[in-house]
């Protein structure tokens, strides 16, 4: 995260304490002030205050081995869903495809070179990487990344996929430019996008996008199972054809949701 603005408006104290909450990651739930202390950069007594400040605050709770956030923290990430209306748009359809397919689907909205999953209806099975809400994966790597790449002009595409990719995951397979772009050439032409365990064993997936009521690429939402159990067959005849009706019909939902009027009523009404 930037800490240096580039402006008289920009406030420091609020990044850092920014950096502060994202200092922490799986495998790291709980921290010393040392920890956070190296793994941001900052000195101690500014790490310290933050620390203060967001326990105060709720947001963080200080324990016998060190500090860990708080359940509060999701309330700044479910902020940002319900201000799209996204999930209230898509839960009855996602639910729909799930029900059909019998096979977890979930939306995800591209930022930076990562996906981040917004929404997710899941079916219990043995996968071997856990999704949730606000999971990250390297884009290029897969089908909800690549649904999404491909709408980017080129310019805007080699400035996305050159910004570090924060998930913390290797994907199993990393394209290399040439592969990258005449793939996502296919999906530009096809309209949806395939990953065969891409990103890691006995993943696999496809998706297809989300477009708001101008026809701009918002988010992708997928169809996703394991190798071992569903086939490319059973993907591509039986589900592919569901996950685009899907598509279509959350995309037309969410543009009539953007395009109805908004009425404010004062409370003295």
């Amino acid at each position: 995260m930037a800490r240096d603005g580039t402006g008289p408006d920009f406030i420091e104290a609020l990044a850092r304490g920014l950096e502060v909450i994202t200092a922490f990651r799986p495998g790291r739930a709980e921290m010393t002030l040392a920890d956070l202390a190296g793994a941001t950069g900052l000195a101690r007594p500014t790490v310290r205050r933050v620390l203060l400040t967001l326990t105060e605050l709720g947001y963080v709770r200080s324990g016998e081995r060190g500090y860990a956030l708080t359940p509060r923290v999701l309330d700044l990430g479910v902020a940002y869903v319900r201000s799209t209306g996204l999930w209230d748009v898509a839960r009855p359809h996602l639910e729909r495809l799930v029900a059909r397919t019998h096979e977890s689907c979930s939306i995800a909205q591209l930022d930076g070179s990562d996906i981040v999953y917004v929404a997710r209806v899941a079916v219990p099975k043995i996968v071997a990487l856990s999704v949730q809400i606000g999971t990250r994966f390297p884009a290029a790597s897969t089908s909800l990344g690549k649904v999404q790449l491909a709408a980017l002009a080129p310019e805007e595409l080699e400035r996305v996929l050159a910004e570090p990719s924060r998930s913390g995951l290797t994907p199993r397979h990393a394209p290399a430019s040439a592969e990258r772009d005449a793939e996502l050439r296919e999906v530009r032409a096809r309209g949806w996008a395939l990953t065969d365990e891409q990103l890691a064993p006995g993943i696999r997936s496809v998706a297809a996008p989300l477009r708001d009521g101008e026809g701009r690429v918002v988010a992708g939402v997928n169809v996703n199972c394991h190798a071992a159990e569903t086939s490319l067959e059973t993907l591509l005849e039986h589900h592919l054809p569901l996950l685009l009706q899907t598509a279509g019909d959350i995309s037309a939902d969410f543009a009539r949701l953007a395009s109805a009027p908004h009425v404010t009523v004062s409370a003295t009404a």
